[in-house]
């Protein structure tokens, strides 16, 4: 039996410090983006190294231990879906399917409901793209317009629109915190889904009500034009995936119907530009499926010498002091949620976070009967709860850039991830939703 021990977690610490510190440092120098000047990807080769050294055994012992955890099924598996999910997103946003969503969705809300409309339109389309920050790109510069059309606040705005992009990010199916936090936690995306939204709905209703009255003197001006046949591969990816089908059918058939909207609607879209938007997606996944191929490496590397055993035994005793003795479900569900959040907050990445935290929390959830759906829940609700407030987050620096705003400025009109906040926390002390079979 594998011993705990600390000392294992040197490798997790040094990458933290190396991705942490060179964006303290980068931002000491008003380098815009100053989290991710150094990637993740390069960050983690060092602490890999010492994990290597740090082993016991021969060397190639070491790195067999090292490449199976590279090769692991739930890793490969994440690595696939990642593929499709950005061959999909690429592709649809080729033919016109974001700014076809945007301007439909523009064309059929009232002035009166400009925000909470604004926040549906940007939590759709992050639900159906998987991406919160492709989601920003498209929809934040024709909120910033429409906020000086309609005299309302540009934070405000703004910050809707990022409120909405979290959303997606942390309910969509082709998300890839989506995908690496059902993947890690052992169950299926839809039941993670269905036991999501039911925590994440109060929080988006609230939401909603607040904007409501924020914008009733709003009016909506210069909607382009748009064709209601491009949004169709949004519609179908998420219904399908909705209705259980296969994540991996469903986004192969995204891709299909995507393009054959290309072919048949564009006369300058041919299979080669079809074939050329697929690559681009696959290449826009290339950090994500680089980091999670070596942080299933280092996990397994760590959990050979007793590192996440500690890990799992000192994040126990922070659930039993947030919690009730008495109840070893509940200190579960606090561990798992204060682990993803305090990672996220050195990371500044949702996505690490769940897979630096995937093994422990499954671990967790064991030893406490926590419900697979209800582990995975937990560690997306934190992950985005943190990375949609977070001043130096890729979402509100690149929200506060297009805006030329402060992002400081903008933290506290994310109202929605607040919200969410307390309604994950309401959720876990009143223990609502019931698990069910």
């Amino acid at each position: 039996m594998t011993s705990k021990s600390p000392l294992a977690l040197l490798p997790l610490l040094l990458f933290l410090v190396l991705f942490v510190g060179s964006g303290l440092w980068y931002q000491s120098q008003g380098v815009d983006f100053a989290f991710y000047q150094i990637s993740a990807p390069v960050a983690i080769l060092p602490a890999i190294a010492l994990a290597v050294l740090l082993s016991k055994g021969q060397f190639e012992q070491r790195i067999e231990t090292f490449i199976q955890g590279v090769g692991d099924n739930t890793i490969i598996t994440m690595i696939l879906i990642y593929l499709l999910a950005g061959a999909f997103a690429s592709v649809a946003k080729s033919v016109g399917g974001v700014d076809a969503t945007v301007n439909f969705g523009l064309s059929v809300v009232p002035p009166s409901l400009l925000l909470p409309g604004l926040f549906v339109i940007t939590a759709f389309v992050a639900t159906s793209m998987g991406t919160s920050m492709g989601t920003i790109a498209a929809i934040a510069p024709i909120a910033i317009g429409v906020s000086e059309a309609a005299d309302l606040s540009l934070l405000l705005t703004v910050g809707t629109v990022i409120g909405g992009a979290m959303f997606g990010d942390n309910l969509s199916i082709i998300s890839d915190t989506t995908i690496a936090a059902t993947r890690t936690q052992g169950c299926d995306m839809r039941d993670k889904f269905r036991m999501n939204f039911k925590i994440a709905l109060p929080a988006a209703l609230i939401t909603l009500v607040w904007l409501f009255l924020q914008s009733s003197h709003a009016q909506i001006t210069d909607i382009k034009e748009y064709e209601l046949l491009r949004v169709l591969p949004y519609v179908a990816v998420l219904g399908l995936a909705v209705a259980g089908v296969n994540v991996i059918l469903v986004l192969f058939s995204g891709i299909v119907l995507a393009g054959l909207i290309g072919l048949t609607m564009q006369s300058d879209y041919s299979v080669v530009s079809w074939s050329s938007d697929i690559y681009t997606g696959y290449t826009g996944m290339q950090e994500i499926l680089i980091l999670s191929l070596l942080i299933g490496g280092l996990s397994a590397l760590m959990k050979s010498q007793g590192g996440l055993d500690w890990l799992v035994s000192r994040i126990e005793r922070i659930g039993r002091t947030l919690g009730a003795k008495s109840d070893s479900t509940r200190a579960g569900e606090l561990s798992i949620s204060a682990a993803v959040a305090l990672t996220n907050l050195c990371t500044a990445n949702n996505t690490i976070s769940i897979l630096i935290n995937g093994s422990v929390a499954k671990d967790i959830a064991a030893r406490y009967q926590v419900d697979p759906r209800r582990s995975a829940s937990l560690l997306d609700i934190f992950s985005c709860v943190v990375q949609g407030v977070l001043p130096y987050g890729a979402q509100i620096l690149l929200a506060s850039s297009l805006a030329k705003v402060s992002p400081l400025a903008l933290v506290g009109y994310v109202q929605y991830s607040w919200l969410l906040a307390v309604a994950a926390l309401l959720s876990i002390f009143i223990k609502w939703p019931k698990s069910t079979k």
